[in-house]
């Protein structure tokens, strides 16, 4: 088999493994596909790795799952965000000469918001990563790539989307790429992006496997996009920095509450060395879980009880009908944490503590289901414990978890995580619950620009907003942009992948102003991350950085007042 047929088929699953693979004996059949020179995709027979009881993947290796962050919900939002003024003159900045690259849901390429003038395509590529048709990008051995060429081709059909059968059904990845690049459309009266005038590459992602949607308890129609196709899509999307050598800006509108949320994901960390190189500028969403009740924090217990060693109960209401889920504890060094649980029926699972790479399957007497606990002590790329509960097919009702502090510095915290919204009923959740932290990942990653999101119409922050700080002290979000009923070419939207979308536009402005007009030509994403920060619109009223807004309210026009003196 192939390496296109081994990634391709439900059979073979990818892990995130270092660029030098994992020392395979060269008789196996695996496929080896290098992302940077510190990360590479292996493609390896799902037999050969793990059942789906426990973290038995081994957890660095394991890709995440990500979810979209939009929700279904005459604009001020290019006004409000400093953008439109910047289109007009003296500037007349619209993007002319950027790539913006979306790694999402696809693209509907025929509407006009992706049109130019003339009637012809603004996409310069489209990988979609589902057809096994045609040609993949040479390199990335799935999918099929599709030209500039073989859109205007398809754009001259009388079905366009027949002739070239890669549409968005889902329309997240159009609505994002509309507002931050969309077309002007009858002299801005109908429509218009934040750069519109920027070329577009987009990756559709495509859906996670069965194996992995099985082993996070996904349910069957719900949009969940594996890690190293995300990895692969972003790969894909910054290469065209040197084949054009134009800028490149690649807007993310995706999350997951999987990790410390301080270190990240391998895709994280993976963007985090994209920013810091010249040219390249990436945005990311801050993602809506400020208040979903899915993030637990309180320090580790320290005071004995009458009960003996010191604990905490942390609980969690499961709603009906809930198929199951992934919760992870995390602690710091040189904390050592054990725990207990208790089911809504009142069986409880004694204190235990598991060694390190341990895992253990619990069932109940008169509670439905089965829950598995991971342990691993230190977790590879953060230090950090991980004690990782798998439920499946829970008992509705308050399910509590005791931990406890088996070895105690007496100096830190211990943070716990249920996966994002889309990925859970809203009727479960912690009864006490923390808003902040609540950024999802990748969004935590240091270098590139994070964005919450508020709403233009009154200036107040979006209620469901992902906010900071990181647990290191990192300061996340860095800025907050409009992100409530914002336009896009399917209609309205709310969510922080809509502020990223109006941020990442307004860097490509930057982009044209430094690097295609030469004022900056060899300017980094965090020098523009900088320069957005000293330009951001702020309140007499708050403190900043803060918590919400970050550095404060996205402001273009700001940016260049800066650079101005004004």
């Amino acid at each position: 088999m192939d390496c296109r047929e081994q990634i391709e088929s439900e059979n073979y699953a990818e892990l995130i493994v270092g660029a030098q693979g994992l020392g395979l004996d060269p008789t196996d059949e695996f496929c080896l596909i290098n992302v940077n020179e510190q990360f590479s995709i292996l493609s390896l027979a799902h037999d050969r790795i793990a059942s789906e009881e426990g973290l038995l993947y081994a957890y660095g290796y394991l890709p995440k799952v990500f979810g979209l962050m939009a929700e279904d919900f005459t604009s001020t939002s290019l006004g409000s965000a400093g953008i439109l003024q910047v289109q007009g003159p003296p500037l007349s900045l619209n993007g002319s000469g950027v790539v913006m690259a979306f790694i999402d849901t696809g693209i509907r390429f025929a509407q006009e918001e992706f049109l130019n003038a003339a009637g012809n395509t603004r996409i310069l590529a489209l990988w979609d990563q589902n057809l096994t048709t045609g040609e993949p990008p040479e390199g990335y051995r799935y999918g099929t790539l599709f030209t500039r060429a073989d859109i205007n081709q398809a754009l001259r059909a009388e079905n366009p989307y027949e002739a070239l059968p890669s549409y968005d059904e889902i329309g997240h990845g159009t609505e994002i790429a509309s507002t931050a690049a969309g077309s002007v459309i009858n002299g801005g009266r109908s429509f218009r992006g934040a750069a519109p005038e920027a070329e577009i590459v987009v990756v559709k992602l495509r859906q996670a496997k069965k194996h992995l949607r099985d082993f996070y308890l996904l349910r069957e129609d719900e949009p969940a996009y594996a890690e190293n196709d995300i990895m692969l899509g972003v790969k894909f999307a910054e290469s065209f920095a040197v084949t054009f050598r134009r800028p490149v800006v690649i807007c993310l509108g995706i999350g997951t509450n999987l990790g410390n949320h301080t270190t990240g994901s391998s895709l994280a960390r993976y963007l985090n060395d994209l920013a810091n190189i010249r040219n390249r500028g990436i945005v990311i969403c801050g993602g809506n879980e400020g208040n979903a009740g899915h993030h637990f924090n309180a320090p580790v217990p320290t005071e004995r009880t009458g009960q003996g060693d010191p604990y905490t109960d942390v609980e969690i209401r499961v709603g009906e009908g809930e198929r199951g889920f992934m919760l992870e504890l995390w602690g710091n060094g040189p904390d050592v944490l054990a725990v207990s649980l208790r089911t809504p029926g009142g069986e409880s699972i004694p204190r235990f503590r598991l060694g390190t790479g341990q895992s253990q399957t619990f069932t109940f007497v008169y509670e439905r289901g089965r829950v598995t606990i991971d342990s691993v002590l230190v977790e590879p790329s953060s230090g950090d414990e991980l004690i990782a509960f798998r439920f499946a097919d829970p008992t509705p009702g308050v399910w509590t978890v005791r931990v406890y502090a088996a070895e105690s510095g007496g100096s830190g915290r211990f943070h716990m995580w249920l996966p994002i919204s889309q990925f859970l009923s809203s009727q479960t959740y912690f009864l006490n619950a923390s808003p902040y932290i609540t950024l999802t990942d990748p969004g935590i990653a240091e270098n590139p620009i994070t964005v919450s999101a508020y709403n233009d119409s009154n200036n107040s922050f979006y209620v469901n907003s992902g906010r900071g700080f990181l647990e290191n002290g990192l300061i996340k979000p860095d800025l907050a942009a409009p992100g409530v009923e914002v336009p896009t070419a399917l209609g309205r939207r709310t969510g922080t992948s809509l502020a990223a979308a109006l941020t990442a536009g307004g860097v490509a402005q930057f982009f044209q102003w430094a690097v295609v007009q030469q004022n900056f030509p060899l300017v980094q994403n965090q020098a523009v991350k900088g320069y957005f920060i000293r330009g951001a619109a702020r309140s007499s009223e708050l403190v900043y950085p803060n918590r919400e807004w970050g550095y404060g309210r996205l402001d273009v026009t700001g940016v260049f007042d800066t650079l101005a003196g004004v």
